[in-house]
């Protein structure tokens, strides 16, 4: 991940309601859950729920999928896990750092 692209993730996930929505896909795993589902978890309203599941896919965060009549939301783990090591490339001194490291889901473990 280079500087832009986690520039772009992080503002994505800088305003509470697209954390909230990110937070509620990566419990989901990668099964996702549809736009539905969503707005009703979160009480939020369809168009200001399309609104911020834009600015999520359009920084790699989610992927939408088509199934019949739904469209399903899914965490990009990829993503995730590339801006967690980016946001902690230089930890500790490039040191080793402990139990911090164990931060991120294993691999496999979260849809990676």
């Amino acid at each position: 991940m280079d500087n832009k692209d986690a520039v772009t993730a992080l503002a994505a996930l800088a305003q509470e309601a697209r954390l909230a929505i990110f937070r509620l896909l990566v419990q989901a795993g990668p099964e996702g859950l549809a736009a539905s589902r969503i707005a009703q978890a979160l009480s939020m309203p369809s168009s200001s729920l399309s609104f911020h599941l834009k600015e999520l896919t359009r920084a790699g965060l989610i992927v939408p999928r088509q199934e019949g009549r739904f469209i399903i939301y899914a965490a990009q783990f990829d993503t995730m896990h590339a801006l967690l090591a980016f946001l902690t490339e230089n930890c500790c001194g490039g040191a080793p750092c402990g139990p911090a490291t164990k931060l991120a889901c294993a691999p496999g473990a979260c849809g990676a």
